[in-house]
């Protein structure tokens, strides 16, 4: 494993092929005030991150809901805010997650705050990829470290897929839920995260602000604009974020 010069960068991811983290130089420049219609989670992960720069408590964190939605910005654009006060991101794929004991050991005695980036964090049925992942986010014997948080991502609150049959087999006993063992594994990973984050489809209105905050320095008339941009969500059935992005980059690129 290398060592990276964490004075130097902000970012890193790790390679797996050649056990090695790689420093990313081209990083997102998104910034919070970007980000539109996510006010409440904005405001929960910036005071998460800043207790944490600043040594105090604070929690992992798990961000879940539809796709595109800002989650993964989000993550970025708190990075961006707090680099200067210490905050160093590295990302890992949920299929190197076996890798973390060592990449916590390279990031030992190091003077920064390092949040671990998951993004798109599920698993499958018989996947055991999220067996590391548990170990960080509360310790066997070693403790984890104050120093490192987990900031992930997912289309699933519960990251991993519950069957009908396990929640049948659950049942009530003096007002208590109780879950079949299966389930309550399943369970017990998403609530080691101390800060669970929703996302939801935004409305029209909030999906046509967020294409004007994308236009603002263009001069284009915005009735007709407003309606190209919802005849281009309306093809992806979709009218999120990053429908208004994609949206702007095909209207910016026409000839």
């Amino acid at each position: 494993m290398n060592n990276l010069d964490w004075h130097q960068i902000n970012a890193a991811v790790w390679r797996a092929h050649t056990q090695k983290l790689k420093a990313i130089t081209r990083l997102d420049p998104i910034q919070l005030d970007q980000l539109i219609g996510i006010d409440e989670q904005k405001q929960q992960l910036v005071e998460n991150t800043r207790r944490f720069v600043e040594g105090e408590s604070s929690n992992h964190a798990l961000l879940w809901g539809a796709r595109g939605t800002g989650k993964s910005s989000l993550v970025k654009a708190v990075l961006n805010r707090f680099a200067g006060q210490g905050l160093r991101i590295l990302q890992i794929d949920k299929a190197e997650l076996s890798w973390l004991p060592e990449i916590l050991d390279d990031l030992e005695d190091r003077p920064f705050r390092f949040v671990i980036f998951c993004d798109d964090l599920t698993f499958e049925q018989s996947d055991e990829g999220f067996k590391p992942l548990k170990s960080l986010l509360e310790g066997g014997l070693e403790l984890p470290p104050e120093h490192v948080r987990i900031y992930a991502t997912s289309n699933r609150r519960h990251l991993l897929p519950e069957q009908q049959s396990e929640n049948q087999a659950s049942r009530v006993v003096d007002g208590e839920v109780h879950y079949t063992d299966s389930l309550e594994d399943k369970l017990s990973l998403s609530d080691r995260f101390g800060l669970w984050l929703s996302f939801y489809p935004p409305s029209w209105e909030t999906y046509l602000d967020m294409v004007d905050t994308l236009f603002v320095d263009i001069a284009v008339d915005r009735d007709e604009l407003h309606e190209q941009a919802k005849q281009f969500a309306m093809r992806r059935a979709s009218h999120s974020g990053r429908t208004a992005v994609q949206f702007y980059r095909q209207f910016i690129n026409k000839p």
